[in-house]
């Protein structure tokens, strides 16, 4: 049977609205690129702003994007978050400005003692080193601790005896931490101590000016988390403290949900769990990440007696940088490539 011949016109009808319908449908539209975030600090604490001139405010804001800049590459290029923050705590060890790595502050023997920890969320892996005298990056053995031993922290003599068998992990003198201000640091608490007598220095608890941690919590294309935190300690603390920042679940946590690394007086937050406390009210109250943050950091620090602040992120990306003291060193990179650094309140 013969089919009927269409006239020309409605054949130019025809092609035209073909046309049309496939111009209107999207050719595989790409897929929507990962989040991934970035959240640093340099440490909490009561440092007026006009206490800090241009050239070393200067100082501390090109520190903070330095960190950003490293842990966001290794963002950018598909790393992994463990990665992240490892890269960029590194850089803040390195950073004189802040009390972890050079320039950590003094004990009452005029020595340094670091402390660090680090975390995977989705493995739950963890390791951390506290009380050692000679390892450049504490950073870097508290995630050797992690990847290469049965252990998650190793302390003193026994972590610097690991260390001599990782040959990534750099040994320096205990003199490489020294900086001026950290000496006039110490020669002034123990003035004071001198002037109030120990017990009541000790006991009365006048809140550490400055607690000087420094963190990263990061998030990857796999939706992955981890979070790292490393630590001078305090001006003047006996030999042998251990503060919070090397302790899973009080200065540094993370899950699939979120991770947090502390910046605070550590034994409060040792006491009250910190980290984990902020992790676990948004797993199991179903808190927002804001929320959870700011009621650990804002009434339940304060009401143990302590101070100091945290850096947050959660599985979507969001931040949280709460602090009950005045300042926080912090910086920031959002999913959608905003970032910026801040030091006091209100920046």
């Amino acid at each position: 049977m013969r089919l009927p011949t269409l006239p020309p016109v409605l054949l130019l009808a025809l092609a035209a609205m073909t046309a049309n319908a496939s111009a209107a449908e999207p050719a595989n539209p790409a897929p929507a690129k990962p989040k991934t975030a970035l959240v640093i600090h340099g440490g909490a604490g009561f440092v007026p702003k006009d206490a800090i001139g241009e050239a070393d405010r200067r100082a501390y804001h090109a520190a903070l994007e330095r960190a950003l800049d490293a842990g966001h590459a290794v963002l950018q290029r598909g790393g992994s978050a463990l990665d992240a923050v490892t890269a960029a705590v590194v850089v803040l060890e390195d950073a004189p400005q802040f009390n972890a790595g050079k320039g950590a502050v003094f004990n009452a023997q005029g020595r340094h003692e670091l402390d660090a920890s680090i975390m995977e969320g989705h493995t739950r892996r963890a390791g951390a080193v506290a009380g050692v005298t000679t390892i450049k990056n504490p950073i870097r053995l508290a995630r050797a601790v992690m990847e290469h031993s049965p252990h998650v922290m190793l302390a003193g003599a026994g972590a610097e005896a690991f260390a001599d068998t990782r040959p990534e992990i750099e040994r320096v003198p205990n003199a490489y931490f020294d900086t001026d201000k950290r000496r006039q640091q110490l020669e002034k608490a123990q003035r004071e101590e001198a002037a109030k007598g120990e017990r009541e220095a000790r006991a009365g608890g006048d809140a550490p000016a400055y607690f000087g941690t420094v963190g990263a919590v990061a998030l990857d294309v796999h939706g992955h988390i981890a979070a790292a935190t490393s630590t001078g300690g305090m001006t003047n603390k006996r030999w042998g403290r251990v503060g919070d920042s090397p302790v899973i679940g009080a200065g540094t946590w993370a899950d699939e949900r979120c991770g947090v690394s502390g910046t605070g007086w550590g034994e409060f937050y040792i006491r009250n769990a910190v980290a984990h406390d902020i992790c676990a009210r948004v797993a199991y109250r179903g808190d927002s990440l804001q929320a959870a943050a700011e009621e650990v950091v804002n009434r339940i620090v304060p009401a143990a007696g302590g101070d100091g602040g945290a850096i947050a992120l959660d599985r979507d990306g969001n931040i949280a940088m709460p602090f009950n003291s005045g300042s926080m060193f912090r910086g920031w990179i959002k999913p959608d490539g905003s970032r910026g650094t801040a030091i006091h309140e209100g920046e």
